[in-house]
């Protein structure tokens, strides 16, 4: 039966402690924290996330929501997420936790709008966003943790959409401390072939962030969840299906639905 997270964002109540309460009530195993909106506000919580770690929240992960990463067009932004991305990965460390997930860019250029070209040659992009990841995975391999690279659909990264292009990222890189961070509704957006695509990454891939093909939650889409699970199952994964969508309908209705419906899918 596969293990469930969800992110903080979605749960309700005003502490992590309420949340956690709600998110075990609800079958999840985890909630994955939110890394941002920037500076350095999730090291800010660390007294905060200290507290719920010893009455007993379970926060393996952070996703990173800071203004710019590592593949940014100028240095200075560039320079600053990957300041601002390598505590992350110290605060979750200090928990006790396994790593955070962060995409190569987002929201600053798509080859699928105009204007079609990026700012800068493809051959300088791929040098500054190889010198960004090692950097970082040499940042979490000291830390003991993982940097876990999500590729992102077309119309929010032009740099890593595919898993296939993040895994010759990660070989290039050569270390253990980066991999993969799979997201559903990405892969439903840009793979061919979801399941075939899990199965040749596998043994690159880290964590799983899930939603339906349209982001709402699990089950509100048109999703092949059996196919994708199977391949997630039999690539071996034995991480969190981590929760990371819109709601639709009754929030907290909707939040409870997912864990069964993963588990119904699974088997």
């Amino acid at each position: 039966m596969p293990r469930t997270a969800c992110q903080e964002q979605l749960l309700p109540g005003e502490t992590l402690q309420q949340k956690w309460e709600f998110a075990q009530d609800a079958g999840y195993d985890a909630i994955e924290l939110r890394g941002g909106p920037g500076g350095f506000r999730f090291r800010d919580r660390l007294p905060e996330l200290r507290r719920a770690l010893a009455d007993g929240v379970v926060m393996p992960t952070v996703c990173a929501q800071i203004p710019q990463f590592c593949g940014a067009f100028e240095e200075e932004q560039r320079r600053d997420a990957i300041v601002q991305l390598k505590s992350q990965l110290s605060v979750i460390a200090e928990l006790g936790g396994l790593g955070a997930q962060a995409p190569a860019s987002y929201g600053m250029f798509s080859r699928g709008l105009p204007p079609f070209e990026p700012a800068r040659p493809a051959d300088e992009e791929r040098e500054e966003l190889l010198a960004g990841v090692t950097e970082l995975g040499e940042h979490a391999k000291r830390e003991g943790v993982v940097l876990f690279l999500e590729p992102l659909n077309r119309y929010e990264d032009h740099l890593v959409n595919r898993l296939g292009q993040a895994v010759e990222l990660i070989r290039t890189v050569g270390m253990d401390s980066v991999r993969i961070g799979i997201a559903s509704f990405h892969m439903n957006i840009e793979e061919s072939d979801p399941a075939a695509a899990i199965l040749a990454a596998a043994p690159y891939i880290g964590h799983a962030h899930v939603s339906d093909s349209n982001r709402y939650q699990p089950g509100a889409g048109h999703l092949d969840w059996p196919a994708w699970l199977g391949a997630l199952d039999a690539a071996g994964y034995d991480g969190h299906l981590t929760v990371a969508c819109r709601l639709s309908g009754d929030p907290a209705q909707a939040l409870r639905s997912i864990p069964a419906f993963l588990h119904r899918a699974a088997t």
